[in-house]
C-alpha cells in the first residue's frame, strides 16, 4: 500500500455487519480512499466469505482483528488468514515481544506461502478509546504517550511494520522510531463530526500534518447521506495541507 497522495492515506472503517452494504461501500469509496478497513464485528458475522466478498471490490483491506495470543496461535492465525490477502494486519503489541517477533515472520512465511504481497503487521499500543484514568484503573501509572512509545519501540524492536496511535502521540512516536515505521491514526474526526466514544481525536488534515502514513475514518463517511461527497471533502482538507 502506497500513501504518496492525500486519498491513499484515507483507510475507510466500515463498520457494519452487513456484506452487501460492506461490498457497495467498498466499491463506491474504490476511486476516493486508499482502502478499507474490516475489523472483529464484520468478521465475527461473515468470516473469510464476507472478506472475500468485499475484497471483490478491488480495494485493498486493512484487517482489523488485534491479534493477541501466544507467540505460536497467533502466528498459526496469521497463516491461516493469509489466503484472504489482507494488506493490513493488526496484533496487540501487549502480547510482547516474542509474540511480534513470531507474528512478523509469519507474515512473511505465510505472504510466500500463498504468493501474495506480504501485509504491513502493524501493532495495537494503547486503544485510542482509553486514556490515562482507563490505564491507572488497569494498574499501569503510566502517562498514555509514554506507554505508546514505549511499546512502539518495543513493535520497531521486534519486527513490526509498524503500529496504530492516536494523532496525540504521532510527534514522539516518529521522534523515537523515525521516519519509515508506519502510523496507522484512528482517533480521526473532520471539523464539526461528532466524536462518538473515542476520547483522543484530531482533524485528518492535522493528523497528516504531524506525520501519519494512514489515518483511520469511519462513520463521519459511511454514515454520511453521501459516503462519496464525505470522503471527497475530507481529501480536499487533505490536499490543502502543507
Amino acid at each position: 500500500m502506497s500513501s504518496h497522495n492525500p486519498a491513499e492515506r484515507i483507510l475507510c472503517a466500515l463498520d457494519t455487519t452487513d456484506p452487501d452494504t460492506a461490498s457497495e461501500l467498498a466499491t463506491k469509496l474504490r476511486a476516493q480512499v486508499g482502502g478499507v478497513k474490516l475489523g472483529l464485528e464484520f468478521f465475527g458475522a461473515n468470516g473469510p466469505a464476507g472478506f472475500a466478498q468485499v475484497a471483490k471490490s478491488g480495494m485493498p483491506i486493512f484487517l482489523d482483528l488485534k491479534l493477541h495470543d501466544i507467540p505460536h496461535t497467533v502466528a498459526k492465525a496469521i497463516h491461516a488468514l493469509m489466503p484472504l490477502k489482507p494488506s493490513i494486519m493488526t496484533i496487540h503489541t501487549g502480547g510482547g515481544p516474542q509474540m511480534m517477533k513470531a507474528a512478523a515472520e509469519a507474515a512473511t512465511q505465510a505472504a510466500e506461502a500463498v504468493g501474495c504481497p506480504r501485509p504491513l503487521i502493524i501493532g495495537v499500543t494503547i486503544l485510542t478509546s482509553m486514556d490515562t484514568d482507563d490505564l491507572t484503573a488497569v494498574g499501569l501509572s503510566t502517562p498514555v504517550e509514554n506507554q505508546v512509545v514505549r511499546m512502539a519501540k518495543l513493535a520497531l524492536e521486534n519486527g513490526l511494520d509498524g503500529v496504530v496511535c492516536s494523532p496525540f502521540e504521532i510527534t514522539a512516536i516518529r521522534e523515537a522510531c523515525g521516519p519509515d515505521f508506519k502510523l496507522v491514526v484512528p482517533g480521526i474526526r473532520p471539523a464539526g463530526s461528532p466524536t462518538g466514544d473515542q476520547k483522543r481525536i484530531m482533524t485528518p488534515a492535522e493528523a497528516v500534518s504531524r506525520g501519519a502514513d494512514y489515518i483511520v475514518i469511519g462513520r463521519p463517511i459511511t454514515e454520511s447521506d453521501d459516503p462519496v461527497q464525505a470522503a471527497q471533502n475530507i481529501i480536499q482538507e487533505l490536499n490543502q495541507t502543507p
